[in-house]
């Protein structure tokens, strides 16, 4: 069994050999005044739902406070963004082979 990391795809069989699509999870944030939204992702679907969780219990605070998010797929990429910005969260899986498609939610592309 042959194991593709993104941004690989691989069609069909080589050689004997199943291929298998890795999955990441990406949480993204729709930000007060900016175009673009924000990400970062999670290898494991519970981890990416537990910053989900995370940055939801924060919007529902309702206190502005700093929060800071690290990214598994990306090292060392860090971000800190103040609540009272963030307008909008959502999580997503995204695999190899749908590398290429339109992602859901809040995206720019066209």
């Amino acid at each position: 069994m042959k194991i593709l990391r993104p941004p690989f795809r691989a069609s069909g069989e080589e050689n004997g050999t199943t291929n298998i699509f890795l999955s990441v999870y990406v949480v993204e944030l729709a930000l007060r005044m900016s175009p673009m939204p924000i990400s970062v992702q999670r290898k494991e679907s519970g981890d990416a739902e537990s910053v989900y969780q995370q940055v939801r219990q924060a919007l529902e605070q309702g206190q502005p406070r700093l929060l800071e998010l690290t990214c598994e797929k990306v090292e060392g990429k860090r971000l800190s963004v103040l609540t009272s910005d963030v307008l909008a969260v959502q999580t997503y899986e995204k695999t190899a082979a749908s590398g290429g498609s339109k992602r859901p939610g809040f995206s720019l592309d066209s």
